[in-house]
């Protein structure tokens, strides 16, 4: 009969008549190697906890994110009190109130050889389902429970790093393809192209000009919760709806700027975001962008992706032309093609994925504006519009005076101001005589009626600022040719 060490703290901490946790008892050790358990504990905050069976107990640490898989990688881990045997098969629902409430689901068991079992130090090698290698715990603080996890040995497989940073892929602008056959089709979301990456109870959100925007959107961070200790990198859109579900720039502008905590908590409540996912670029130590769109969409899928501020939206095949008519009664932007066949290039425009629209709408960039009459003689009475050219010279493509609300009037006179210069920023000197010019960095959405020949913009109207696309990459966008299809 195995020495049963005190799990006095253990007891002490849990009510067994409220919570399906194991109560200690006295059990014969089961022959063999010494098993081990991870547990994934989706409590107030995601973690895993490691319990190791010595000396009659499960001794325990908790890892906020998860066990590093790479050599080079030390995590935290806290070291917490010794659990039953019990515990190493003991999965289920802790109730609210009670102490560690939440679900507790194993996420790896096994057994293991201890190398080595000394005050301050650990160091064992794990055979389980998943966990496979030679690791290190050791203490790492001046408190008893700070310790750290490391890995000893490489994987046996040779893995992809993790990737830092990624700059989408885009699409070129396009009339619809002859056959549609090859090509998914997804809906255009009219919101702010993002790049997640997701670690063990981590998430980083960067827009397309490698903006870190995590702070704007702290609803999408639960999303890892649903991963649990898998790594993936997601490319999506954020998006606001209006109240009759469409998606509306002009609410995600009620976000995009805000990075105070307080005002933050409040825009979540009142202009909720959504992520919408449409690719994975990366899943657990594997570079998917080599692989067709349908594999990568195959895997996306199969993760499951769907919550309270996230969704992951389902593809058509062979439906493109119904979709674009249904886009254009609902007022969407329009759709976007794929081909099935498709790998992922990153931060390039490829004329493997199209984008049709149902209205004239793009990017262009901010060289300066004129006054308003009226009410708003001291006010913006309307931008002017640029774009530019392969030379790298800015072109004059006309001026936008609506479609502002009082706070977008002040907001750009704000942002405009601290940019004035006194030369004209626009090749050839166009523009109006009276108007105030600033260097061309802001970037605006804008919608219209008419592209002219020589590029000139016709009942325009502002739709928000763009923080998420670089000034230096606005280029007046006309459909292509229409490709052959197949």
């Amino acid at each position: 009969m195995a020495a049963k060490k005190d799990l006095g703290e253990y007891e002490r901490k849990r009510d067994f008549e409220a919570t399906p946790e194991p109560a200690p008892k006295r059990r014969r050790r089961k022959q063999g190697p010494p098993r081990f358990v991870v547990q994934e504990h989706s409590a107030r905050r995601l973690h895993w906890d490691l319990r190791l069976e010595h000396d009659g107990v499960a001794a325990s640490w908790a890892i906020p994110n998860g066990i590093p898989i790479d050599p080079e990688e030390n995590r935290k881990a806290v070291h917490t009190e010794d659990h039953p045997l019990e515990y190493l098969e003991f999965e289920g629902e802790i109730p609210k109130g009670e102490y560690g409430a939440g679900t507790m689901r194993i996420w790896d068991r096994g057994t293991y050889e201890a190398e080595k079992w000394e005050a301050g130090k650990v160091v064992l090698r794990f055979d389980g389902e998943r966990l496979q290698g030679r690791y290190a715990l050791f203490r790492a603080g001046k408190e008893e429970k700070d310790w750290m996890i490391h890995r000893i040995d490489p994987p046996a497989e040779e893995r992809d790093p993790f990737p830092e940073s990624v700059v989408p892929m885009l699409a070129k602008l396009a009339p619809l393809p002859a056959k549609d056959e090859g090509w998914a089709t997804e809906v255009k979301w009219d919101g702010v192209r993002a790049i997640a990456y997701c670690r063990p109870g981590r998430l980083e959100l960067q827009t397309r000009n490698l903006n870190v925007v995590t702070k704007q959107y702290p609803e999408v961070r639960r999303l890892t919760r649903q991963l649990g200790a898998r790594d993936a990198v997601l490319d999506g859109e954020l998006v606001a709806f209006d109240a009759d579900g469409l998606p509306s720039f002009e609410r995600l502008q009620q976000r995009i700027h805000q990075t105070d905590p307080n005002v933050v908590r409040r825009r979540i409540k009142s202009h909720p975001v959504t992520y919408v996912l449409f690719d994975l670029l990366y899943l657990d130590g594997h570079d998917l962008t080599a692989e067709p769109y349908t594999h990568r969409r195959e895997l996306l899928e199969g993760l499951g992706l769907d919550g309270e501020s996230w969704q992951t939206p389902a593809y058509s095949v062979g439906h493109a032309k119904q979709l674009l008519a249904a886009s254009t009664e609902r007022k969407l932007e329009g759709i976007v093609l794929k081909r099935l066949d498709s790998s992922y290039a990153p931060g390039k425009r490829s004329g493997a994925w199209l984008k049709v629209k149902t209205v004239g709408r793009q990017e262009f960039v901010i060289g300066g504006w004129v006054p308003g009459e009226g009410r708003r003689r001291n006010r913006i009475g309307a931008i002017l519009l640029g774009a530019f050219d392969e030379e790298g010279e800015l072109r004059y493509a006309g001026k936008v005076g609506t479609g502002f609300s009082e706070h977008d009037l002040d907001e750009l006179l704000e942002r405009l101001r601290p940019l004035a210069r006194d030369s004209n920023p626009f090749a050839g000197g166009r523009g109006p005589r009276n108007a105030n010019f600033a260097e061309p960095q802001l970037v605006a959405e804008v919608e219209f009626r008419e592209l002219t020949a020589e590029g000139m913009v016709r009942h325009g109207s502002f739709k928000g600022l763009r923080e998420d696309k670089p000034a230096a990459e606005v280029r007046l966008e006309r459909p292509a040719g229409s490709p052959s299809g197949g």
